[in-house]
């Protein structure tokens, strides 16, 4: 692969089996160079985020992000290649994908919708968008309880202070212009999948023909005394996270939960606020997913950032004054100095409307579903991180795995298998966090954890997982041998 400027922007040249191609240079989704990822068979797998883009085509293959690449004309004469492309192209350095728009759209019942899709994260926009780019032109509906269009949402840990208009994935127009209809604010009471009818909170009632359940995650709350106390906050929303900036600026921070929001918070907030704690049950932060060594690794860096730990501790209360939090006590019997409190320790599948509809969920609370998405219930799909779903790299084994990349990926498929394609599921998980201007990527097949490279328990030296800091593209080359499905030896990796 190489990068070649055309006057007016770059473009990515791309030879492989003697062939050449030229697409856009840069990922869509944050930007990153692609002569920096990695290329294998036909397709080329983004250094930071894992996306992965078809050379001949310049589609969009795996996620995360919503964009393909712009595909230029390559010509070969007298030893010389030449390119071909518009100039708009070249700096815009992303193409949307053809897609249909909703016929007769006037003629419609307001409560009845061809498509009802339940959640407007990841899930559910990909879902939406791949079925009319596969030309889908009846009605789509997508409804959320949120106050805004979907957003990128693991920006709200990274980049704290974001507005929804800067974090949006699609402009309003967008909708519009394809027929997307998203109802805000609007939140499903109950699924009677025999009718197949939608009854939202207000008592609206709406008919669907095929169902995507996407709903997500709930957090989990504190359990101790206090936990409604105000300063206290889950993040959620982006005004929650404007509100903890505005709030911890120059005071006192307790961060209950080294998770991944949790750490990423703390790591936002310590140039910001007076002082930043962080409280945890573990011994060391990200244990179950990167190993002792690479947890450490990070403690470290967090602790010469003046943030302190108290690990292999919970709260145990939370204490006011006038109305405000003003202390944190754990059970070690230790009294944090506290103005705010964000609580990141984790969270439950957001499926509890579910409980009598006869979809099938399992003893956790998650939506159990097949490799096209498909729940028990003919005609209805579920995606995203409520679900379970099986595996291929892990011999099928039904997996729950909460990332913003496998959302996408699910959204995708539940879309084909709406319009019968009978597409099953196929990739790597992959996930990133972002610190202290760090980036530590993670492919994995199992989702228990790495240390820079996790072992399979049963076979000594085979590499089920891979993390790394500031070591491009390592994961993506991982992920890419994983995703062929070839076994990886330690020594490979080293």
């Amino acid at each position: 692969m190489r990068e070649v400027d055309l006057g007016c922007g770059k473009a990515l040249l791309i030879k492989e089996n003697g062939e050449f191609h030229a697409v856009g240079h840069k990922c869509p989704h944050y930007g990153a160079p692609l002569v920096k990822g990695v290329l294998s068979k036909g397709r080329v797998r983004c250094p930071w985020h894992g996306a992965c883009f078809n050379i001949g085509t310049g589609d969009i293959e795996d996620f995360p992000g919503l964009d393909s690449l712009p595909r230029f004309q390559v010509k070969i004469e007298k030893e010389k290649v030449y390119i071909r492309a518009s100039k708009q192209a070249l700096q815009t350095q992303r193409r949307t994908k053809m897609m249909a728009k909703c016929i007769s759209l006037s003629n419609y019942n307001l409560s009845s919708t061809n498509v009802l899709i339940i959640g407007a994260g990841a899930a559910g926009l990909v879902c939406a968008e791949t079925l009319r780019q596969e030309g889908f032109s009846d009605r789509i509906v997508m409804c959320t309880m949120d106050r805004h269009l979907p957003y990128d949402r693991p920006k709200l840990s990274k980049s704290m202070d974001s507005h929804p208009e800067q974090i949006a994935l699609r402009p309003k127009e967008f909708f519009c212009t394809y027929d997307i209809e998203v109802l805000t604010e609007m939140q499903v009471a109950a699924v009677d999948v025999k009718s197949k009818i939608a009854v939202f909170k207000d008592g609206f009632k709406m008919e669907y023909n095929k169902l995507l359940i996407a709903t997500g995650n709930t957090p989990k709350a504190l359990s101790c005394k206090g936990k409604e106390m105000e300063n206290v906050f889950n993040i959620r929303t982006p005004e929650d996270a404007n509100r903890v900036v505005k709030l911890a600026t120059s005071k006192n921070v307790v961060i209950v939960g080294a998770s991944f929001l949790g750490m990423e918070v703390a790591a936002y907030l310590t140039e910001r606020a007076h002082s930043v704690s962080v409280v945890e049950l573990e011994e060391v932060p990200f244990k179950k997913f990167f190993g002792e060594r690479v947890g450490r690794a990070v403690m470290k860096m967090f602790e010469n950032n003046r943030v302190k730990f108290y690990m292999q501790t919970e709260v145990s209360e939370l204490r006011e004054q006038e109305g405000k939090l003003k202390e944190v006590v754990l059970k070690s019997g230790k009294v944090l100095r506290a103005d705010v409190c964000v609580v990141g320790v984790g969270a439950v599948p957001a499926t509890g409307f579910l409980k009598q509809s006869g979809i099938n969920i399992d003893s956790k609370g998650f939506i159990v579903v097949n490799k096209m998405m498909q729940t028990n219930i003919p005609g209805v799909f579920a995606a995203g991180d409520a679900v379970t779903f099986p595996l291929a790299l892990r011999n099928n084994k039904k997996v729950n795995v909460p990332h913003w990349q496998m959302a996408h990926m699910h959204g995708r498929i539940a879309a084909l298998n709406m319009l019968a394609h009978g597409t099953e599921i196929s990739t790597v998980p992959y996930l990133w966090t972002a610190m202290f201007g760090k980036s530590i990527r993670y492919a994995a097949v199992a989702i228990q954890a790495a240390l820079t490279v996790l072992l399979c328990p049963a076979r000594s030296d085979e590499v089920v997982a891979v993390a790394s800091m500031n070591y491009d593209p390592i994961v993506s080359k991982v992920a890419e041998v994983l995703a062929a499905g070839r076994p990886i030896r330690k020594r490979d990796v080293e």
